[in-house]
């Protein structure tokens, strides 16, 4: 009878359970909706940060959803998938093969959090490929718990780069400061150019480099990351630089107010997951093998990329000063003292490779997050998947130390070194004056294109409208969408 009772169909359940349980899940989604709804609203007129934040957790939710769908759909014909259970024995993240944990993955004895729910007990499922010899290639239970992984994973991997984001705009309040004590001594360029002689932004970042090797040079770009990224005097001499580079004429130019509008305008590509990051998500599943401590290894990846990245944007703000002193001393006169923006300072001569570093690097920190906390809850501290307590404590301390690191002193570093570079970006404009730009110059584009393609049929006469299509998305190609 309690077995008919634990895999009862809606035949045998009374109406009065289904309606009160339909009832209970609809009425937390509305609420949940709601609250959604008038938190996006707040957010909207005080923290634009957040509202876009808020906007790639309801995608994300959207995405979960139909994720959800799927293995609701599918989860009767991926349970009838048979293998051979010798198959079993290979690439597992436990070592062991004994009964209860093969009936657990199995489904023959599985239970729910320990209250005792039987899952596929003496199921159909099992039965059809116990059969043929083989077994399951995945339980129900086990679908269940990869989609709450995937669930914890989205939102941990948003709510974490918004945190990221916030605590970057916090450290970078002191900045608002020294914009306004320019705009009050008054930016005209003489006066910023004397005062970036009398600074010493040329003497800190320039002391001794004839005399060292490059290897000497990085170790200081390396530690200076830790202490002090970003002083008064680097802002006010890139500041110089961008605005004598774009805004010659415009010496009022707010730099401060442009740079944390084209930051929020990069966050809102870093808090969402692209497509190819659930490839990693894969691979990282598919080597979480007993003994390998893969998951102490992989995070390792972000930590040294993160310092990688911090050590390169300080060498480029090192090698600005470097350039500029040289000038300087050459007697190239006040124009000389004058940073100069260039692509070739990047890699790739492409400062948009940062951003995605950086994504990549919160991106993964936000899975060794998600991962740790979800087999803590799933599976308790003692299971043989949490991995050896070194290990894990160690995960968790050099996760802590990315998320820090990249709050106080990479992100503020990328807000202000990513503006050295050839172009500036829409951010400089109206958010509607940036959309009607942007879609003139993907319209000129393609009038240039066939105009291209009429030229080769029409002979001279296209190969003039070609010239005049082609001269006016050139005006655009100093800034960057």
């Amino acid at each position: 009878m309690s077995a008919m009772s634990s895999e009862a169909t809606l035949e045998q359940t009374p109406t009065w359970i289904v309606a009160s349980v339909c009832s209970v899940i609809v009425l937390i989604s509305l609420v949940f909706e709601r609250a959604l709804h008038h938190l996006g609203k707040a957010l909207e007129r005080r923290r634009l940060t957040l509202y876009e934040a808020l906007l790639k957790l309801k995608e994300e939710l959207m995405l979960l959803g139909f994720v959800s769908l799927l293995l609701v759909v599918f989860q009767d014909l991926i349970q009838k998938i048979c293998i051979d259970e010798s198959l079993m024995e290979h690439w597992r993240p436990c070592r062991g093969g004994n009964e209860a944990s093969a009936a657990a993955h199995y489904g023959a004895a599985s239970t729910f959090a320990g209250g005792g729910r039987r899952m596929l007990k003496g199921g159909e499922t099992f039965g059809h490929c116990s059969s043929k010899g083989k077994v399951p290639l995945l339980s129900r239970h086990a679908l269940e718990q990869v989609h709450i992984f995937i669930f914890v994973l989205a939102i941990t991997h948003v709510v974490l780069s918004a945190v990221t984001v916030l605590l970057g705009l916090l450290q970078m309040r002191k900045w608002k400061h020294w914009e306004n004590s320019i705009q009050e001594e008054g930016s005209t360029a003489p006066k910023m150019i004397k005062r970036v002689q009398k600074i010493k932004f040329i003497q800190d970042r320039c002391k001794g480099r004839e005399k060292v090797a490059w290897v000497i040079i990085w170790m200081r770009s390396f530690f200076k990351q830790f202490y002090g990224s970003v002083s008064n005097d680097d802002y006010v001499a890139m500041r110089l630089g961008f605005v004598m580079e774009h805004f010659r004429g415009h010496h009022k130019f707010n730099f401060y107010d442009y740079m944390i509008k084209a930051l929020e305008k990069d966050f809102k590509r870093v808090v969402g997951i692209k497509w190819y990051y659930w490839i990693f998500v894969m691979i990282f599943l598919l080597v979480n093998i007993t003994g390998w401590h893969s998951y102490f290894w992989i995070s390792l990846v972000p930590l040294s990329l993160l310092l990688l990245i911090g050590a390169k944007l300080e060498h480029i703000i090192n090698k600005l000063a470097y350039e500029v002193a040289s000038k300087h001393a050459a007697g190239q006169g006040e124009g000389g003292i004058v940073v100069r923006p260039s692509d070739e300072l990047f890699w790739f001569h492409s400062p948009r490779l940062v951003l995605v570093l950086i994504h990549f690097i919160l991106f993964q920190n936000a899975f060794e997050f998600a991962y740790f906390f979800w087999t803590l809850a799933t599976f308790g501290v003692n299971s043989c998947i949490m991995d050896r307590p070194g290990y894990s404590v160690s995960r968790i301390v050099i996760c802590v130390v990315v998320q820090v690191l990249c709050s106080y002193s990479t992100l503020p570093l990328y807000a202000i070194v990513s503006h050295m570079g050839s172009s500036f970006k829409s951010a400089v404009f109206a958010d509607d004056v940036a959309d009607h730009l942007r879609g003139w110059a993907d319209g000129a584009r393609r009038r240039m294109r066939r105009s291209a393609t009429a030229g080769d049929a029409a002979g001279c006469l296209g190969a003039e409208r070609s010239l005049e299509g082609r001269s006016r998305p050139d005006q655009l190609r100093s800034i960057s969408f």
